[in-house]
């Protein structure tokens, strides 16, 4: 069985980490690059670097941040925010990143990414999609939650996959910073009609809805930021729970 895979979210808004409740109300975090160090030796899998102010400002996400990641981590980091074009991913991947994620772009022109897994290949694509409930229907929103559209979460995704996609970053903005636990349900749709990993995003607030985003939700990966950010939960603790509910982590 493969290992699950705990990944700390650093959403960068100004050259600093920010943290808010339902993509609203944003606190300084730190210092990105000092805090991908520190998940880093704590024994974080993957991270993940969100410039969330990217592609409301119109403008692309500085490639200089990713060198200064590459040269203090050693696991793999996706980066995303503003990508709209093979040239922005190819600047990001020689930079440093392993993996590139892309949203808003990718609804507004689907044939991205078709574009990108042709040229870099699927492992390095992960698409994110932002959604939330309306009138019981999980749609996707653009722009970091502000933009409602009407494409409804489960057949994105699955068009998302059939263009060559590598895997799935849900983030259920219904649960984002709740800390009332991941969208469980939405997530055992999504890795059951899809063949993709899926990193489940929103609602981490303790070490039980880890494991049960795991059991229940069949994610992958769990991505999480205020409750590592600020020290609610440690990596290499959470670790050690999930591998006394049987779940397979690397520790």
């Amino acid at each position: 069985m493969l290992t699950k895979r705990i990944v700390p979210c650093l959403d960068i808004k100004n050259g600093r980490t920010v943290k808010g409740v339902n993509f609203v109300d944003l606190r300084d975090a730190g210092d990105p690059v000092e805090l991908a160090d520190i998940y880093s030796k704590a024994g974080a899998d993957e991270l993940v670097f969100l410039d969330i102010s990217a592609t409301e400002e119109r403008r692309k996400t500085l490639a200089n941040l990713v060198l200064r990641v590459a040269e203090k981590v050693n696991i793999p980091f996706t980066v995303g925010g503003g990508i709209s074009s093979v040239e922005d991913v190819d600047i990001l991947l020689q930079n440093g990143a392993d993996k590139v994620s892309v949203n808003s772009s990718a609804v507004k022109n689907p044939q991205l990414i078709n574009d990108l897994a042709a040229k870099f290949g699927s492992q390095c694509i992960t698409v994110a999609i932002d959604a939330k409930q309306i009138d019981g229907e999980w749609k996707v929103h653009l722009v970091g939650g502000k933009v409602p559209t009407e494409l409804n979460l489960f057949e994105w995704a699955k068009e998302v996959e059939e263009r060559g996609a590598g895997e799935i970053l849900f983030t259920s903005m219904d649960h984002d910073g709740t800390k009332d636990g991941f969208a469980n349900k939405a997530l055992a749709r999504l890795s059951k009609e899809l063949n993709i990993p899926i990193i489940a995003s929103g609602g981490a607030g303790d070490v039980k809805h880890f494991v049960d985003t795991f059991k229940d939700g069949k994610a992958d990966a769990a991505l999480a930021a205020s409750v590592f950010h600020f020290k609610e939960i440690e990596i290499n603790d959470l670790k050690k729970e999930l591998r006394n509910n049987n779940i397979p982590v690397r520790l």
